[in-house]
């Protein structure tokens, strides 16, 4: 009798001499037929009670763990574990069960692989636990219901794909159900995605700052442009008023605070041009207004800062009349390192 097999598969070794007269019966049941098996063959086993143990009969006679194909069938309602030799073998796992089954080795601490219901894989042992090489749950779920406590896909012949419940931000997902027709995605204050209103059509969107979803800006918008395209046209742009108030003998003028300023000449007044635009132009009004005292004067500095005026004058001509009103316009052009001044309107007591 035959006493050699391989030992992964369990095929019988004939070695010369042996096996006269039954020959034949071995060859064909311990060397044809388990062949069939570790290529086409298929175990099929509920899972509804337990666990499922792939028989492992001794070499050279058929069982479980030889068969290429497995089919857990039956309604556990929880995952259930398909134990497998801790051996180099391949299977192909088609779960008709109605819950998911984690095929390990049925020996030592391995984690195994978890086939959802409906998913059909193909799966091998790595040398140390079983790995996916490849899955069909691409390409046959249609239905992946995230607020389950596993992934529970189901098939179905439409072909669509249908979320149920939100997949967590974390996971790559927007942690929404639905969103807003024309809105964009922002995070909140809190780190959530939300939607935002509706945007308006041919407008611009602004942020909120820290924590408030974008909307649309009133500011600007776009309008067919001369030729061809669009450009940028401001829409309800206003002016920044900043009301100084008295200037005593000195005051500071900031720039970035705004591009109207108002002031009262109460005083032999220094006034302090500060913090223009550090690249490119910036331009700013002074609407300058005499208190009751006439004839006081008034001068424009900066930190490193050259005023020229019309005509290489070391200033400008006012009103120093009591309460008259001069509007003067300063603009610079390289940054605050030059300021050009001028007063176009002068002497506008009422």
């Amino acid at each position: 009798m035959t006493t050699a097999y391989t030992s992964l598969l369990g095929f019988a070794l004939p070695v010369t001499g042996e096996l006269s007269g039954t020959w034949g019966d071995t060859v064909n049941n311990s060397i044809t037929q388990l062949e069939e098996d570790a290529i086409a063959g298929v175990a099929t086993a509920s899972v509804t009670s337990g666990n499922w143990t792939l028989s492992t009969t001794g070499s050279g006679a058929s069982n479980e763990a030889r068969k290429a194909i497995l089919i857990p069938t039956g309604t556990p309602g929880v995952s259930r574990n398909i134990l497998a030799p801790n051996s180099s073998k391949a299977y192909i796992v088609d779960n008709q069960s109605d819950a998911a089954v984690v095929l390990k080795g049925v020996t030592g601490p391995t984690a195994g692989i978890t086939i959802a219901t409906g998913e059909k894989c193909l799966a091998a042992w790595s040398g140390s636990d079983f790995v996916k090489v490849s899955s069909s749950i691409a390409d046959g779920v249609t239905t992946i219901d995230f607020g389950s406590t596993g992934l529970t896909p189901s098939t179905a012949t439409s072909g669509a794909v249908t979320v149920a419940g939100t997949l967590a931000v974390a996971n790559g997902g927007t942690n929404l159900t639905a969103g807003t027709s024309g809105g964009v995605l922002a995070y909140t204050a809190t780190g959530v995605l939300a939607s935002s209103a509706a945007l308006a059509a041919n407008k611009m969107v602004i942020g909120g700052g820290a924590g408030v979803v974008p909307a649309t800006t009133t500011v600007f918008g776009t309008a067919a442009a001369v030729t061809s395209g669009t450009y940028a046209q401001a829409v309800g742009y206003a002016d920044t008023v900043v009301a100084l108030g008295n200037t005593g003998t000195a005051i500071n003028l900031d720039v970035t605070g705004g591009n109207v300023f108002s002031a009262t000449l109460n005083g032999n007044a220094t006034i302090t041009v500060r913090y223009p635009v550090a690249t490119g132009a910036s331009s700013f009004t002074l609407i300058l207004t005499n208190d009751a005292t006439p004839g006081r004067t008034v001068s424009f500095v900066g930190s490193g800062a050259t005023f020229k005026y019309p005509g290489g004058a070391a200033s400008l001509s006012r009103t120093t009349t009591a309460n008259a009103i001069d509007v003067w316009f300063f603009f610079t052009p390289d940054g605050g390192t030059t300021y050009y001044g001028s007063i176009p309107l002068k002497n506008l007591t009422t």
